[in-house]
Protein backbone atom coordinates (compact mmCIF):
# COMPACT_ATOMS: atom_id res chain seq x y z
CA UNK A 1 0.00 0.00 0.00
CA UNK A 2 1.83 3.00 -1.31
CA UNK A 3 0.73 6.38 0.74
CA UNK A 4 2.28 9.69 -0.51
CA UNK A 5 2.76 12.12 2.87
CA UNK A 6 4.21 15.53 3.48
CA UNK A 7 7.57 14.86 5.09
CA UNK A 8 6.48 15.88 8.64
CA UNK A 9 6.34 19.47 8.62
CA UNK A 10 8.35 20.24 5.97
CA UNK A 11 7.03 22.41 3.28
CA UNK A 12 7.31 21.36 0.04
CA UNK A 13 8.79 18.08 0.68
CA UNK A 14 6.72 14.97 -0.02
CA UNK A 15 7.36 11.25 0.70
CA UNK A 16 5.85 8.03 -0.38
CA UNK A 17 5.70 5.44 2.26
CA UNK A 18 4.29 2.11 2.50
CA UNK A 19 3.08 1.80 5.95
CA UNK A 20 2.76 -1.94 5.81
CA UNK A 21 6.46 -2.03 5.36
CA UNK A 22 8.47 0.26 7.38
CA UNK A 23 8.04 4.20 8.22
CA UNK A 24 10.77 6.58 9.35
CA UNK A 25 10.97 7.64 12.66
CA UNK A 26 12.71 11.14 14.50
CA UNK A 27 15.65 9.62 14.20
CA UNK A 28 15.64 10.08 10.33
CA UNK A 29 15.07 13.57 10.88
CA UNK A 30 17.82 14.23 13.67
CA UNK A 31 20.70 12.69 11.78
CA UNK A 32 20.66 15.08 8.70
CA UNK A 33 20.32 18.40 11.22
CA UNK A 34 23.00 17.22 13.56
CA UNK A 35 25.51 16.04 11.05
CA UNK A 36 28.17 18.81 9.68
CA UNK A 37 27.94 20.00 5.84
CA UNK A 38 31.46 21.51 5.38
CA UNK A 39 31.13 24.38 2.00
CA UNK A 40 33.46 22.08 0.45
CA UNK A 41 30.93 19.17 0.54
CA UNK A 42 30.72 17.57 -2.86
CA UNK A 43 29.68 14.58 -2.33
CA UNK A 44 27.05 12.90 0.15
CA UNK A 45 26.40 9.03 0.24
CA UNK A 46 23.09 7.95 2.68
CA UNK A 47 23.74 3.74 3.79
CA UNK A 48 20.41 2.00 4.43
CA UNK A 49 18.34 5.11 3.17
CA UNK A 50 14.32 3.52 3.51
CA UNK A 51 12.44 5.46 1.41
CA UNK A 52 15.00 8.61 1.22
CA UNK A 53 13.98 10.79 4.31
CA UNK A 54 17.82 11.85 5.04
CA UNK A 55 18.79 12.67 1.70
CA UNK A 56 15.19 14.57 1.13
CA UNK A 57 16.51 16.71 4.17
CA UNK A 58 19.73 16.71 3.06
CA UNK A 59 18.34 18.72 -0.06
CA UNK A 60 17.29 21.49 1.95
CA UNK A 61 20.96 22.13 3.40
CA UNK A 62 23.19 21.55 0.32
CA UNK A 63 23.34 21.31 -3.33
CA UNK A 64 26.01 18.31 -3.18
CA UNK A 65 25.33 15.49 -5.07
CA UNK A 66 23.42 12.40 -2.76
CA UNK A 67 23.48 8.93 -3.56
CA UNK A 68 21.26 6.86 -1.52
CA UNK A 69 22.25 2.61 -1.15
CA UNK A 70 18.59 0.32 -0.51
CA UNK A 71 18.95 -3.25 -0.42
CA UNK A 72 15.26 -3.48 -0.38
CA UNK A 73 13.40 -3.02 -4.00
CA UNK A 74 10.38 -2.35 -3.03
CA UNK A 75 11.46 0.18 -0.95
CA UNK A 76 14.12 1.80 -3.22
CA UNK A 77 11.44 2.01 -5.84
CA UNK A 78 9.13 4.12 -3.19
CA UNK A 79 12.36 6.77 -2.61
CA UNK A 80 13.01 7.30 -6.13
CA UNK A 81 9.24 7.57 -6.64
CA UNK A 82 9.74 10.56 -3.53
CA UNK A 83 12.94 11.96 -5.83
CA UNK A 84 11.36 12.57 -8.88
CA UNK A 85 7.22 14.04 -7.04
CA UNK A 86 10.27 16.60 -5.32
CA UNK A 87 12.00 17.42 -9.05
CA UNK A 88 15.27 16.19 -7.07
CA UNK A 89 16.72 14.10 -9.76
CA UNK A 90 19.53 16.01 -10.93
CA UNK A 91 20.69 15.73 -7.38
CA UNK A 92 19.73 12.51 -5.22
CA UNK A 93 19.95 9.22 -7.07
CA UNK A 94 19.03 5.91 -5.41
CA UNK A 95 20.45 2.68 -6.06
CA UNK A 96 18.97 -0.53 -5.60
CA UNK A 97 21.84 -2.25 -3.82
CA UNK A 98 23.65 -4.09 -1.16
CA UNK A 99 26.00 -1.74 0.09
CA UNK A 100 28.79 -4.52 0.82
CA UNK A 101 28.57 -5.27 -2.83
CA UNK A 102 28.04 -2.08 -4.17
CA UNK A 103 30.82 -1.07 -7.11
CA UNK A 104 32.27 2.65 -6.74
CA UNK A 105 35.07 4.65 -7.49
CA UNK A 106 33.71 7.10 -5.59
CA UNK A 107 34.87 8.61 -2.32
CA UNK A 108 32.55 10.73 -0.64
CA UNK A 109 32.77 14.07 1.96
CA UNK A 110 29.74 12.65 3.84
CA UNK A 111 28.02 9.40 4.89
CA UNK A 112 25.17 8.94 6.99
CA UNK A 113 23.43 6.04 7.97
CA UNK A 114 20.19 5.13 10.16
CA UNK A 115 21.30 1.55 10.15
CA UNK A 116 19.33 -1.64 11.33
CA UNK A 117 19.64 -1.04 15.30
CA UNK A 118 19.10 -4.91 16.57
CA UNK A 119 21.46 -7.79 16.70
CA UNK A 120 19.71 -11.16 15.26
CA UNK A 121 19.91 -12.71 18.79
CA UNK A 122 16.66 -15.55 17.89
CA UNK A 123 14.54 -15.50 14.81
CA UNK A 124 11.67 -15.71 17.37
CA UNK A 125 12.25 -11.92 17.81
CA UNK A 126 11.93 -11.35 14.25
CA UNK A 127 9.15 -9.30 12.62
CA UNK A 128 6.86 -11.67 10.31
CA UNK A 129 6.74 -8.47 8.00
CA UNK A 130 10.11 -9.32 6.34
CA UNK A 131 10.89 -5.66 5.56
CA UNK A 132 10.54 -4.54 8.90
CA UNK A 133 12.15 -7.12 10.08
CA UNK A 134 15.05 -6.17 7.65
CA UNK A 135 14.81 -2.53 8.68
CA UNK A 136 15.15 -3.18 12.33
CA UNK A 137 17.41 -6.22 12.54
CA UNK A 138 21.30 -7.04 11.18
CA UNK A 139 19.83 -8.83 8.78
CA UNK A 140 21.50 -8.22 5.66
CA UNK A 141 23.80 -5.63 6.96
CA UNK A 142 25.65 -5.30 11.19
CA UNK A 143 27.58 -2.39 12.49
CA UNK A 144 30.85 -3.13 11.87
CA UNK A 145 30.48 -3.83 8.53
CA UNK A 146 28.47 -0.19 7.92
CA UNK A 147 31.42 1.53 9.77
CA UNK A 148 34.15 -0.43 7.96
CA UNK A 149 32.31 -0.01 4.21
CA UNK A 150 31.96 4.00 5.46
CA UNK A 151 35.81 4.43 6.49
CA UNK A 152 36.77 2.95 3.00
CA UNK A 153 34.08 5.00 1.21
CA UNK A 154 35.12 8.19 2.36
CA UNK A 155 37.65 11.20 1.60
CA UNK A 156 40.58 11.56 4.34
CA UNK A 157 38.75 14.13 6.74
CA UNK A 158 35.43 13.11 5.66
CA UNK A 159 32.92 13.07 8.14
CA UNK A 160 30.45 9.95 9.21
CA UNK A 161 27.50 10.42 10.87
CA UNK A 162 25.31 7.82 12.64
CA UNK A 163 22.31 7.10 14.83
CA UNK A 164 21.71 4.27 16.84
CA UNK A 165 20.77 3.36 20.34
CA UNK A 166 23.05 4.33 23.32
CA UNK A 167 23.07 0.63 24.58
CA UNK A 168 25.66 -0.06 21.59
CA UNK A 169 27.71 2.96 21.99
CA UNK A 170 30.94 1.59 23.48
CA UNK A 171 30.93 -1.01 20.76
CA UNK A 172 30.45 2.23 18.16
CA UNK A 173 33.50 3.86 20.02
CA UNK A 174 35.56 0.60 19.82
CA UNK A 175 34.89 0.04 15.77
CA UNK A 176 34.89 3.57 14.92
CA UNK A 177 39.04 3.39 16.04
CA UNK A 178 39.25 -0.05 14.74
CA UNK A 179 38.74 1.69 11.36
CA UNK A 180 40.17 5.49 11.97
CA UNK A 181 36.92 7.04 12.25
CA UNK A 182 37.59 9.55 14.91
CA UNK A 183 34.26 10.23 17.03
CA UNK A 184 34.40 14.18 17.42
CA UNK A 185 30.73 14.62 18.73
CA UNK A 186 27.86 12.82 20.37
CA UNK A 187 24.63 14.10 21.33
CA UNK A 188 22.14 12.21 23.47
CA UNK A 189 18.24 12.27 23.05
CA UNK A 190 15.84 11.67 25.96
CA UNK A 191 12.28 10.92 25.43
CA UNK A 192 11.35 13.26 28.27
CA UNK A 193 12.75 14.50 31.02
CA UNK A 194 13.69 12.28 34.04
CA UNK A 195 14.16 9.75 31.50
CA UNK A 196 16.68 7.01 29.72
CA UNK A 197 17.80 8.40 26.79
CA UNK A 198 16.86 6.44 23.69
CA UNK A 199 18.70 7.79 21.04
CA UNK A 200 22.11 8.81 20.47
CA UNK A 201 23.87 10.80 17.29
CA UNK A 202 27.69 10.67 16.74
CA UNK A 203 29.68 12.56 14.13
CA UNK A 204 33.49 11.02 13.60
CA UNK A 205 35.96 11.96 10.85
CA UNK A 206 38.43 9.54 9.11
CA UNK A 207 41.80 9.93 10.18
CA UNK A 208 40.62 12.58 12.17
CA UNK A 209 42.60 14.14 15.52
CA UNK A 210 41.52 13.37 18.87
CA UNK A 211 39.01 16.06 20.65
CA UNK A 212 35.73 14.69 21.84
CA UNK A 213 32.76 17.18 21.97
CA UNK A 214 29.44 16.16 24.58
CA UNK A 215 26.68 18.43 23.03
CA UNK A 216 23.39 18.99 25.12
CA UNK A 217 20.88 16.37 25.29
CA UNK A 218 17.73 16.98 23.23
CA UNK A 219 14.92 16.51 24.99
CA UNK A 220 11.69 15.04 22.34
CA UNK A 221 8.32 15.30 24.56
CA UNK A 222 7.10 17.78 26.76
CA UNK A 223 3.99 15.79 27.52
CA UNK A 224 2.22 14.95 24.37
CA UNK A 225 3.86 17.75 22.49
CA UNK A 226 7.20 17.98 20.54
CA UNK A 227 9.78 20.23 22.78
CA UNK A 228 10.81 23.55 20.90
CA UNK A 229 14.24 21.68 20.08
CA UNK A 230 12.38 19.21 17.77
CA UNK A 231 9.95 21.61 16.74
CA UNK A 232 13.09 23.73 15.33
CA UNK A 233 13.77 21.25 12.95
CA UNK A 234 10.30 21.32 10.90
CA UNK A 235 11.25 25.32 10.59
Amino acid sequence: MKVLNDLLKYQNLKIYQDPECFVFSLDSILLPNFVTIRKNTKRILDICTGTAPIPLILSRKTKASIIGVEIQKNIADLAEESIKINGLDDQIKIINADIKTYQTEEKFDLITCNPPYFKVTSLKNLNENQAKSIARHEITIDLETIIKISSKLLNDQGIFGLVHRPSRLIEIVNLCEKYNLEIKKIQFVYPRINEEANIVLIEAIKNGKSQLKVLEPIITYDGLEYTNQIKKYFE
